[in-house]
C-alpha cells in the first residue's frame, strides 16, 4: 500500500476486522517485534475467547455505542447552530433597534411635552361654567382620584403595571395566542407606559419602526419618573372621546362632575372608553358603554381591586350621563371668555381657573326665559334665534346667553351679532335734546315730516298731533325722534350714544334716528347701564379674576370705568319718560311686581329684529329676537315677545331683592312747553305752511340752516322712498 494511500483498512474501520455482529470490537493494532512468528492460524488451535464485560450504563445490544453517539452528535449540532442563529437574530434585532433608536433624540434631549394649559371657568359661586383648551379638563393628582378609578383602568389596560418595566412579555405573549386563535388583531399588547409613549412622543402609524421607538421610550420613561408618575401622566393625557383628554375632562363631559367625585360605575365607565372612545361613549351608544362598563368591573374584580359585592352594588347603579339642559348656555360663557384670556395674560402656558361675574341662577333663569318663549311662539311668529344679556350697575355681566342651542349652534348672538336696534336706539337721540335743554314736556307735532328725499312714517301711519317728549318715546313716535335728530344735529346723536358705551360705527345720516345704525346686544344693554347707575358710564366685563390652579392672581380687575357720562337732571328726566314706556306705552307687557322699571321697545325694518332693552335700580337687561338669516318675522314687535321674555326673567332674578326706585328726579310740568337753545342747527322756517317741515308748535326761527345728512330716495317704496319700509313699520 502506498504510504499516501489515504483508504481505510479494515482495521481503521469501526469494529476493525471483527465480523459483524460479534459484539467485538477490533484490538489495536500491536506494533511490529523480532519475535518469531506464529505459526498459521490453521495449523493453530484456536484459544477460547474471553467474554468482555460491557461497561456500566451502555447497551449490550450491537451497535449500542456507535448508535448513542450519533445521534447525540445530531443534536450538538442541532443546538449548535440554533446558538449560532440565535446569535445572529439578536444582533440583526440589536442593529434594527439600534438603527430605530439613532432616529430618536439623546436622552439628555428627551423631555416630556407640557399638557396642552386648560382654562376652567367658574361662576361667581364656584359653579364650573365649562373648559377650554385641547384638552377639555384641568389636570389631576393620582392622589386626589378615588382609588377605584385608577384601578379600572389598571385592570382593563395593564393589570401588571406596577411590576414590569414598561414592556410585559406575558401580555405580549398572550395577546399573540389570543390573536393567532382569533385568526386577527383582536387584542393589544402595549402596557399604558407604551401607550403613554406614544401619546407624547409619536405620531399614530402602523410601522415597525414607531412600534421600535415605542418600546425604547418606554423603557426610558420607566428609567425616568416613578410608576405612580407615569400613570398619573397617562391619566391626564388620554383621549376618552367627546372633546375630553383626561378622566377630569371625561367625567366633567358625560357626568357633570369632577373626576374626584365619581362613582365605581362611573370610573368604569370611563375606564371602557380606553378602548374605543366613539364607540363606547355613554352619550352616543349608553347600552355599549354600559355592557362594557360591566367588564370592566368584572376585570377588577379579577383582578382583586373589587370584591364580588362592591361588583354587584356597582351593576346595580350603572353610570348615567347628566342631563343636558336645553341650550347649555353656559357653553356660550366659556366660549367669550376662552377668547378674552390672553389679552388679559397672554398665551396661556399652564392651567389656569378664570373667576367671572356671572350669577348661575340669573344664567339658568334667562335661558328658561328665551327657550320657553321660542319653544311656545317662535314658530308660529317666524323666530327662530335669540339672545340676552343682563348686567348690573357696575358693567358686571350676570347673564349672557347667545341664543337658543348652544349645541346645535355655538355662533354667540349675544356678543358677535349685529343687528338693527330699530326704535331702541331712540334713547340716545332723546338723550340728546334732553342734554341740549329741551323737557320731558317739552311739545313737538306729530305730522309727516321730509328731509330733502326722505319721508319717514309712523309705525301706525297715524299721526297724533302735538305730544310731549313723553308720548313720542313711550308710544315710539318716529317723526317726533326724527325732528329732534334734525334739531341737535346728527353728531350730537352720535357722540352721546359713543359716550353711553355703543362701540359700533354709527353712519351720518338722518336715518340713525330710526336704528338703522347696527349693534350687538352686549354694548347695547351697556349703554343703557348709565339711566339705571345714576349717570356713570361702565365697560361691561365678565372676568373679575384670572389665577393658576394653586391659586397664584395673574390678573385681577381694577377700575371704575368712565365715571360720570350722564348728568343727575338728565338721567331723572330719562328715567321719567322710560317709565312710561313700561307702565303704559309701547312695552306694557314688560312690567311685573310692580317693580320701578323702566326701558325702550325696537322693531326693525320689516320686522327683522325685535328688542327691549330695560332697567332697574339693581339690574339691566336687553333681549333680542329674530332669525339668523335675516329673514322678517311675523311682525313681531319689540312689546311683544321680547319684552315677554324679559318680564319672565327679571321676575325671577328680583325675586328676594328689595325695591328700589330708579335714581333721578323729575317733577312734570316744571319745565318749558317750548324750550329753545338759539344755538341749535334750526331747519328752515318750519312756520311757513308751504314748507314741508311745518310745524305749527315750533317758535319762529328766520333764516335758514342745511340739513346735516340727506337720505337718498327709493321712488315708490324700497328703503327710504315715499312707501318704503320707514313709511310701513318703525315704531315700538
Amino acid at each position: 500500500m502506498s504510504p499516501f494511500d489515504l483508504r481505510l483498512s479494515p482495521e481503521d474501520r469501526p469494529g476493525g476486522s471483527v465480523p459483524s455482529g460479534s459484539g467485538k470490537t477490533a484490538a489495536p493494532k500491536k506494533p511490529k517485534s523480532s519475535k518469531p512468528k506464529k505459526a498459521p492460524a490453521s495449523t493453530r488451535r484456536a484459544a477460547p475467547a474471553k467474554a468482555k464485560r460491557p461497561r456500566r450504563g451502555k447497551s449490550r445490544k450491537s451497535g449500542g455505542s456507535s448508535g448513542g453517539r450519533g445521534i447525540g452528535h445530531t443534536l450538538g449540532r442541532m443546538a449548535y447552530w440554533v446558538l449560532v442563529l440565535g446569535v445572529w437574530c439578536g444582533i440583526g434585532v440589536m442593529g434594527v433597534i439600534g438603527y430605530f433608536a439613532m432616529t430618536l433624540p439623546p436622552p439628555e434631549e428627551l423631555a416630556v411635552p407640557d399638557r396642552p394649559a386648560n382654562v376652567m371657568v367658574v361662576a361667581a359661586d364656584g359653579t364650573v361654567l365649562g373648559n377650554r383648551g385641547e384638552t377639555g379638563g384641568e389636570a389631576v393628582r393620582l392622589f386626589e382620584l378615588p382609588p377605584y378609578l385608577p384601578q379600572a383602568v389598571l385592570a382593563i389596560e395593564d393589570r401588571r403595571f406596577y411590576s414590569h418595566f414598561g414592556i410585559d412579555p406575558v401580555g405580549l405573549a398572550r395577546a399573540a395566542m389570543t390573536n393567532f386563535t382569533a385568526g386577527g388583531v383582536v387584542q393589544g399588547g402595549s402596557t399604558i407606559t407604551q401607550q403613554l409613549a406614544k401619546n407624547l412622543f409619536l405620531k399614530p402609524e402602523r410601522t415597525i419602526r414607531r412600534k421600535v421607538q415605542e418600546v425604547l421610550l418606554a423603557v426610558w420613561l420607566e428609567h425616568k419618573f416613578s410608576k405612580d408618575q407615569i400613570l398619573e401622566m397617562y391619566l391626564n393625557r388620554v383621549y376618552l372621546g367627546g372633546g375630553a383628554t383626561g378622566v377630569e375632562a371625561a367625567a366633567r363631559t358625560y357626568f357633570g362632575k369632577s373626576a374626584r367625585e365619581v362613582t365605581v360605575s362611573e370610573a368604569a365607565t370611563i375606564a371602557g372608553l380606553l378602548k374605543a372612545p366613539s364607540k363606547y361613549a355613554p352619550t352616543a351608544n349608553p347600552d355599549l358603554a354600559e355592557e362594557r362598563a360591566q367588564t370592566v368591573l368584572s376585570t377588577m374584580v379579577e383582578a382583586g381591586f373589587l370584591t364580588e359585592d362592591e361588583a354587584k352594588l356597582a351593576l346595580i347603579s350603572p353610570a348615567e350621563v347628566k342631563p343636558r339642559t336645553p341650550g347649555e348656555s353656559a357653553g356660550y360663557v366659556a366660549d367669550w371668555i376662552w377668547e378674552q384670556v390672553p389679552s388679559f395674560i397672554g398665551e396661556v402656558r399652564e392651567d389656569v381657573v378664570v373667576d367671572t361675574t356671572i350669577d348661575m341662577r340669573m344664567q339658568q333663569s334667562a335661558e328658561a326665559a328665551l327657550v320657553k318663549v321660542i319653544d311656545e311662539q317662535g314658530k308660529e311668529k317666524g323666530v327662530s334665534e335669540g339672545a340676552v344679556v343682563a348686567m348690573d350697575t357696575s358693567g358686571a355681566v350676570r347673564a349672557i346667553v347667545g341664543g337658543r342651542n348652544y349645541v346645535k349652534s355655538q355662533f354667540n348672538r349675544a356678543v358677535k351679532a349685529k343687528r338693527q336696534p330699530g326704535s331702541s336706539f331712540k334713547t340716545f337721540v332723546y338723550l340728546a335734546a334732553i342734554e341740549a335743554g329741551l323737557t320731558p314736556d317739552t311739545m313737538r307735532n306729530d305730522l309727516p315730516v321730509t328731509y330733502g328725499n326722505w319721508s319717514p312714517g309712523n309705525y301706525s301711519n297715524k299721526y297724533k298731533g302735538p305730544v310731549t317728549l313723553t308720548e313720542g318715546l313711550k308710544d315710539s313716535i318716529n317723526t317726533v325722534a326724527v325732528k329732534l335728530t334734525a334739531e341737535v344735529g346728527v353728531d350730537k346723536v352720535i357722540e352721546t350714544a359713543h359716550r353711553l358705551g355703543i362701540r359700533s360705527d354709527i353712519p351720518n345720516n338722518m336715518s340713525i334716528a330710526l336704528g338703522t345704525s347696527e349693534v350687538t346686544p352686549l354694548e347695547l344693554v351697556g349703554a343703557y347701564v348709565p339711566f339705571a347707575s345714576g349717570g356713570y358710564g361702565v365697560v361691561p366685563y365678565v372676568i373679575r379674576r384670572i389665577r393658576t390652579t394653586d391659586g397664584k392672581v395673574l390678573y385681577e380687575r381694577k377700575g371704575d370705568g368712565p365715571g360720570r357720562v350722564v348728568s343727575e337732571e338728565a338721567v331723572g328726566a330719562m328715567n321719567y319718560m322710560m317709565k312710561q314706556t313700561v307702565a303704559n306705552g309701547t312695552a306694557r307687557r314688560a312690567g311685573f311686581n310692580d317693580w320701578p322699571a323702566a326701558g325702550k321697545t325696537g322693531t326693525s325694518q320689516e320686522y327683522k329684529n325685535a328688542w327691549f332693552i330695560g332697567y332697574t335700580a339693581y339690574l339691566v337687561a336687553g333681549v333680542w329676537l329674530g332669525n339668523d338669516d335675516g329673514s322678517a318675522t311675523k311682525k313681531v314687535t319689540g312689546g311683544s315677545l321680547p319684552a315677554t321674555v324679559w318680564h319672565e326673567f327679571m321676575a325671577e332674578a328680583h325675586d328676594g331683592l328689595a325695591m328700589a326706585d330708579l335714581p333721578g328726579t323729575y317733577q312734570p310740568g316744571t319745565g318749558s312747553q317750548f324750550a329753545v337753545d338759539e344755538t341749535l342747527p334750526w331747519l328752515r322756517n318750519q312756520q311757513d305752511p308751504n314748507n314741508p317741515n311745518y310745524d305749527p308748535s315750533m317758535p319762529a326761527q328766520t333764516g335758514t340752516v342745511p340739513v346735516q345728512a340727506q337720505a337718498p330716495q327709493q321712488q315708490g317704496g324700497g328703503v327710504f322712498g315715499q312707501n318704503g319700509f320707514f313709511k310701513r313699520l318703525f315704531g315700538g
